[in-house]
């Protein structure tokens, strides 16, 4: 199959373009390299390009010819969002419009969306179902129900269908260590823990020890990236299949606190380190923990790496291997 995936060369994309390349997909990557890197793209061909460059992109898929297009490409630091809104709603909304006018301009009807857990902002219930209101409290999670709401408008006046995932939080690294998150600046909470574990960092600040949850931090539910990347993979088959849009949710069931993610870090790494609490964050829920059961249920889907653990274990690998590759660099 030919496969079209936008933000291919960065953290999530990649590990999907290498599950996709393995089972012998045909793949181009679209990347601005903003955020992404070359090598990470382990499979199919490179282009270098911006979803704002509609020219390029139109060019790009008309002569590919995809039979699916995956979207990864996007800004994803909620703070960043809330300082520079404007960039998030260009760059994640106004950017995919472009994508979708060229995608329905050469007859693509099939599309896989990178969406996320923050579309639901602070939800009433946990775990929280596909079905609970959408209520997004940053501008990121808003630019992420914007697209949604294109492709269900988009599906419902035409053969178009699309699947959208929406991400908790996704960790660790592919069990080879071939590929893993190489941000400039870090936002997540266990590669941040890491990058401290390793001295990159003097402290961990822990933003907020007073919310309602058993130990007064708060509680996220962790996915392994690699257990995503199989998420997208029964996406595309499901579609493939003439399955119509449908909306699903992706993470394993149950949550971590903030204090278990460094207590486990300190035990996998053998390494202690300074953390100090810190206020509350705004906007912060104190737990979101995702309802999987629709993805479980209507795609088959299987984790094989929902273990605290060993989601730290292969993201501590990777970032001993990056930090030793950056220090060769210099």
């Amino acid at each position: 199959m030919k496969i079209l995936v936008t933000g291919g060369a960065g953290y999530i994309g990649s590990n999907v373009v290498k599950v996709l390349g393995e089972m012998g997909h045909e793949i181009v990557v679209y990347d601005n390299l903003s955020t992404g890197h070359e090598w990470a793209v382990l499979y199919g061909k490179l282009i270098k390009g911006d979803l704002k460059d509609k020219t390029l992109l139109d060019a790009v898929i008309e002569a590919f010819r995809p039979q699916v297009v995956m979207h990864f490409a996007a800004s994803i630091d909620v703070k960043e969002s809330v300082k520079a809104p404007l960039k998030y709603y260009r760059n994640n909304a106004v950017n995919t419009l472009n994508l979708l006018e060229v995608v329905v301009e050469n007859n693509i009807k099939n599309f896989v969306f990178s969406s996320s857990a923050a579309v639901y902002g602070i939800p009433e219930t946990i775990p929280v179902s596909e079905g609970a209101i959408v209520n997004p409290i940053s501008p990121y999670g808003r630019s992420k129900v914007l697209v949604e709401g294109m492709l269900r408008d988009l599906s419902q006046a035409s053969e178009f269908n699309y699947v959208s995932l929406r991400y908790f939080n996704v960790a660790g690294a592919e069990p080879e260590l071939r590929i893993g998150q190489a941000y400039k600046e870090p936002t997540h909470l266990i590669t941040k823990t890491l990058k401290t574990a390793n001295g990159q960092y003097d402290k961990l600040l822990i933003f907020g020890s007073d919310y309602p949850t058993p130990d007064g931090t708060c509680i996220r539910d962790y996915i392994h990236v690699s257990d995503l990347a199989q998420a997208h993979i029964l996406s595309l088959s499901y579609l493939s299949e003439g399955g119509k849009s449908r909306v699903f949710n992706c993470g394993y069931g149950y949550g971590y606190s903030v204090k278990e993610v460094i207590s486990t870090v300190r035990a996998v790494t053998g390494r202690d380190f300074m953390v100090q609490e810190s206020q509350r964050r705004h906007g912060d829920p104190p737990s979101l923990v995702a309802d999987c059961m629709r993805l479980k249920r209507e795609l088959n889907w299987c984790p094989l790496f929902d273990d605290l653990e060993y989601i730290i274990e292969t993201a501590w690998g990777w970032e001993l291997k990056i930090s030793s590759l950056i220090r060769q660099e210099i």
